[in-house]
């Protein structure tokens, strides 16, 4: 019995990592179980099992995307200092996750996010508690650079976080447009400045 859940636990992994990725370039709702099955080599009947129906499955590739975001991006930047130091890691990991196309379609949210948006639903409500918690990320670090004098204290953190987001989203849809990494050093040069207007802002306040 331990061996037949081990096999099967295995097996659910496999199906929703690839659907992460397939989703990735073809959305989750462009994705079909058949398709899954080609892709893995295996019958429909046995992705069925793991995943009995088109819903389950794209819950299960939102959840493999968002723990292997969390792996590659937000747990490596716990490694560095509170605040500014780990803002800036965040975006140096979000970075290069999509440069070296952790998933084939770049960013797993930036490409499935506008899909659900206005699809209220079980997959649409597993998407916006993704990206609030990448956005709670950010807008904590944010907040502690701020309280750090690291940064000025306006705009507020959670605002500075939705810039953030929107720079690397729109990095991300221009990569794949071009398939350049051009986008990923402007963004990155962006937010840079913003971070360093900021910092300028707060010594142009203290001269008041």
């Amino acid at each position: 019995m331990d061996g037949r859940l081990k096999r099967g636990d295995r097996t659910r992994k496999s199906v929703a990592a690839k659907a992460a990725a397939l989703a990735s370039l073809d959305g989750l709702a462009g994705m079909s179980i058949g398709q899954l099955a080609d892709a893995l080599g295996v019958s429909k009947s046995s992705v069925q099992v793991a995943y009995p129906t088109k819903e389950a499955v794209q819950l299960a590739a939102v959840g493999a995307a968002t723990e292997i975001f969390v792996a590659s991006v937000i747990a490596p930047a716990q490694a560095h200092p509170e605040g500014l130091p780990r803002l800036n890691a965040l975006v140096e990991l979000w970075l290069a996750y999509v440069e070296r196309r952790t998933f084939p379609g770049g960013c797993f949210m930036v490409a499935t996010l506008a899909e659900f948006d206005s699809h209220p639903g079980a997959v649409r409500d597993a998407l916006a508690r993704a990206r609030q918690g990448w956005l709670g990320v950010l807008a904590r670090e944010a907040a502690l650079a701020q309280a750090a004098g690291d940064i000025a204290p306006a705009p507020p953190a959670a605002m500075l976080a939705f810039e953030i987001d929107a720079l690397l989203s729109a990095a991300n849809v221009s990569r794949n447009l071009s398939d350049d990494t051009a986008p990923l050093d402007l963004a990155r040069h962006l937010i840079e400045m913003r971070l360093d207007n900021s910092t300028e802002g707060k010594a142009r306040g203290r001269r008041r």
